[in-house]
């Protein structure tokens, strides 16, 4: 009785799937992408380059009241301050813009909404107060 590898469906697939793995690698795709479309596979990502290096943010200290412009109103940068550091959250703007599930968040200090996990607008610190120290809070908040 002679055993044959290949008789069976399941080395089959086996040995073309490997078969194919190994023309892939040794003859990878060269496929060219266009500036605007954001690669998918590793081989074309690693040289790809955005169209546009996004705006750099530069180290500024922020009060309540010079952060309330970053609200992402009119498509404008959307900030927001946790436990004194400023987060540039723009392109999450589905949840930190306006109509977001946290826009009221944006362009404030929400340090206390977050430990509290209240989206209340009494968690905000008030823009003509100075930014909240959080003392009353526990170590779990």
């Amino acid at each position: 009785m002679s055993f044959n590898p290949l008789e069976t469906p399941l080395n089959s697939v086996f040995g073309l799937s490997i078969a194919y793995s190994l023309f892939r690698i040794a003859w990878p795709s060269t496929q060219a992408y266009d500036g605007d479309k954001v690669p998918s596979d590793y081989s074309a990502s690693y040289n790809w380059m955005p169209a546009k290096h996004q705006d750099v943010a530069v180290f500024k200290n922020y009060t309540p009241k010079t952060l309330e412009p970053f609200s992402g109103k009119d498509g404008g940068r959307i900030l927001l301050a946790i436990d004194r550091n400023v987060f540039d959250v723009t392109n999450g703007r589905n949840f930190y813009g306006p109509e977001g599930m946290y826009g009221n968040f944006a362009g404030r200090d929400a340090s206390r909404g977050m430990a509290k996990q209240s989206f209340d607008l009494e968690m905000l610190t008030p823009l003509d107060q100075p930014i909240d120290k959080l003392e009353d809070l526990d170590q779990t908040e």
